[in-house]
């Protein structure tokens, strides 16, 4: 359940061991994760941190990993900020927060994480680089690249799953509290819309990148190399090149199964401002394109109402306007709506957190955005291989088959669609999703799509060429 939906919640209720459900490759899904997300300057980190500090009091072992500087966070948890870089203001290490019990901190360093992450490659390809006559950058001549900062908090998210073992050595707190094992709840501070949500699909598109770039089937040739490199007489980089690839490619599916995980949900957190309703609506319709949870929606910095002060009451008229659109968006889409005050100050130390987490409580404890509507019609038999929504068989009736996508929130002049080859890319809004098509539909051409109800259906008729003839002489 939700960290603070409930003041006396049995403390172990949900908080099963960070250890338990390993994937195989060291990436564990135990924990529960909750990604925090929204419009920019509503509060993201505010509300992350306020849900970490309301689990830690209710006695769970609590990690909040955030990309924010050392000094916001120590002023938002309400401690003194290091006076210079140290051991206790190490990014990439989980470490106590003072006067948190049960609350660790996970401060990322995309400029660390870029460099390391770089001189790595630099030694796997040296070889290459030598081939070249390329001379390799040193540590502190690499600067950190634009959108490097996305990668490197979800690598900082899964190394919270692997559990303290995952850490580098010395993990522990200069605090005198060294991190467990395995945490229960990881709550992730997370970039602001869209590029919240688009990160959280970027495993899954990268890993298609690295497919379609150096596919799989090329390294059956591998034997060769050895062979080809004595005939060229220098050294061939295929080799690391396909290591390098195949070893991205288990950390992005080891992200995918903690971003994937049943236990992985996402909140959205806005301001009451006049763009906040549709703002709101297309990022419910973007996190459903996504195959994201949605658990619950934080308006955050409402001021009171019946104030005598006319300024304020004037603000609070607009904010309970949109606030009203919101409610009704929230409802038709079925996902809980939370009211977070304004505290008259910015949120400092526990007790502030303390309090915004419990106004919160709202939310239900099994607030998790409702699977699809109801299927109508026969669903196609190789339905398992539908990556998102249904598909319908309507053959015998106008022969077609219809696959449905549920995209509550969206409205048709946000949507883009384009088929090509065998994958249906999806846009609504700013959010985009590549979607493999289904085995059956990549036999078929794309005859028309349509919006209705907050689903959209597209329309496949079979291609005579690549479907089976039902007279028994086959394709």
């Amino acid at each position: 359940m939700p960290a603070d939906t409930a003041d006396n919640a049995d403390k172990t209720e949900g908080a099963g061991s960070a250890a338990e459900a390993d994937t195989g490759d060291g990436t564990v899904d135990g924990p529960h994760t909750v990604l925090v997300t929204g419009a920019g300057g509503s509060g993201r980190t505010t509300v992350a941190a306020a849900t970490a500090c309301a689990a830690a009091g209710l006695g769970h072992r609590v990690l909040l990993v955030s990309p924010e500087p050392a000094a916001r966070l120590a002023a938002l948890l309400g401690h003194e900020a290091p006076e210079r870089a140290g051991s206790a203001d190490e990014p990439g290490v989980p470490r106590a927060v003072p006067g948190i019990p049960g609350l660790w901190l996970l401060r990322v360093d995309a400029g660390q994480e870029f460099r390391t992450r770089a001189v790595q490659l630099q030694e796997r390809g040296k070889a290459a680089l030598d081939l070249l006559g390329a001379v390799p950058l040193d540590e502190d001549e690499l600067t950190q690249l634009p959108g490097t900062a996305g990668p490197a908090l979800l690598h900082a998210l899964r190394t919270a799953h692997r559990g303290g073992t995952g850490y580098a050595d010395g993990a522990g707190s200069a605090h005198g509290a060294e991190a467990p094992d395995g945490f229960d709840i990881v709550v992730a501070d997370l970039p602001p819309l869209p590029d919240g949500l688009n990160l959280l699909v970027l495993p899954e598109q990268t890993r298609r990148w690295l497919t379609r770039l150096v596919p799989p089937e090329r390294q059956t040739a591998r034997s060769l190399r050895p062979v080809l490199a004595q005939l060229a007489g220098a050294p061939m980089p295929a080799q690391w090149l396909y290591e390098t690839t195949t070893r991205w490619s288990g950390e992005l599916a080891g992200t995918e199964r903690v971003l994937g995980a049943p236990r992985t949900v996402v909140r959205l957190v806005t301001e009451p401002g006049p763009l906040a309703a549709d703002e709101l609506r297309t990022a419910l319709a973007g996190a459903r394109l996504h195959g994201l949870r949605l658990e619950s929606v934080i308006v955050n910095r409402l001021v009171p109402a019946g104030s005598a002060d006319s300024w304020l009451a004037g603000l609070s008229g607009r904010q309970q306007e949109t606030l009203a659109r919101l409610r009704e968006e929230c409802a038709a889409l079925d996902v809980p709506l939370c009211e977070l005050p304004h505290l008259g100050r910015d949120p400092r130390g526990a007790d502030d957190l303390t309090a915004l987490a419990r106004a919160a409580r709202s939310a239900a404890a099994h607030g998790v955005e409702p699977g699809p509507p109801p299927r109508t019609g026969r669903v196609y038999a190789a339905a398992d291989d539908v990556p998102q929504g249904w598909v319908e068989d309507r053959l015998a009736e106008d022969g077609l088959l219809v696959w449905h996508l549920p995209l509550p929130g969206a409205v048709r002049e946000e949507l883009q669609l384009v088929r090509r080859g065998e994958v249906l890319t999806v846009g609504v809004g700013p959010y985009r999703r590549v979607l493999p098509l289904p085995a059956a539909l990549r036999r078929c051409r794309v005859s028309g799509a349509g919006l209705t109800d907050g689903t959209l259906r597209v329309r496949f008729t079979p291609d005579p060429q690549l479907w089976p003839r039902t007279d028994g002489t086959g394709s």
